[in-house]
């Protein structure tokens, strides 16, 4: 009887994990594809294969620049001259493995909310994205970001999306993808 009880209770539990270990989505569900027409070839279906999430690093936000504050007429730190703030908040991320790299696409979702001295219209924010091995930094892109201040004084909302992150030879344990705003020149992408 009780034997019977352990079966019964690991063949749920396998079943559980099994379940618990799906792919995750496919490029065309995030609107990413490999080439311009949205074809993939024969041959890169076949040397591509989507990652178990649990194989695809993390996203993190960076301490400290999860939040971008923009002032008006020169002043810093006073509320009353605050044009626009900027907030990043939920990430998510896609992997596709080829036979030397992991591919990956990453998501931020965003905030802005205007302030007394803003007016609506687009603004450019530095996004930085990096992938870290450790201490060692395998990609690096800051990009400046269009981001759409509503006309009515309302919060905006935005999705940001950097694809083609590529990193060489796969992920290790200590492959961590960080993102946050940054002030500075956009630099080139790092491989």
């Amino acid at each position: 009887m009780f034997g019977m009880t352990v079966r019964r209770f690991l063949g749920i539990s396998l079943l559980a994990v099994v379940a618990g270990c799906n792919q995750t989505d496919k490029p065309a569900d995030l609107g990413v594809t490999s080439d311009p027409s949205g074809v993939q070839t024969a041959h890169q279906q076949q040397t591509q294969v989507a990652v178990v999430q649990g194989s695809c690093p993390q996203v993190f936000l960076r301490d400290g620049t999860a939040v971008l504050q923009r002032y008006g007429k020169g002043a810093k730190d006073d509320p009353q001259n605050l044009a626009y703030q900027v907030t990043l908040a939920d990430t998510t991320r896609q992997c596709v493995l080829n036979e030397s790299q992991l591919v990956m696409t990453v998501m931020v979702q965003g905030r802005v909310v205007i302030g007394p001295a803003g007016a609506s219209g687009t603004v450019n924010v530095p996004i930085r994205v990096s992938v870290l091995d450790g201490t060692n930094s395998l990609y690096s892109e800051l990009v400046q970001f269009p981001v759409q201040i509503p006309a009515d004084g309302g919060a905006g909302q935005f999705i940001f999306t950097q694809g083609n992150i590529v990193v060489p030879g796969g992920s290790g344990g200590f492959t961590k993808v960080y993102v946050g705003f940054e002030d500075g020149p956009a630099k080139k992408k790092r491989n």
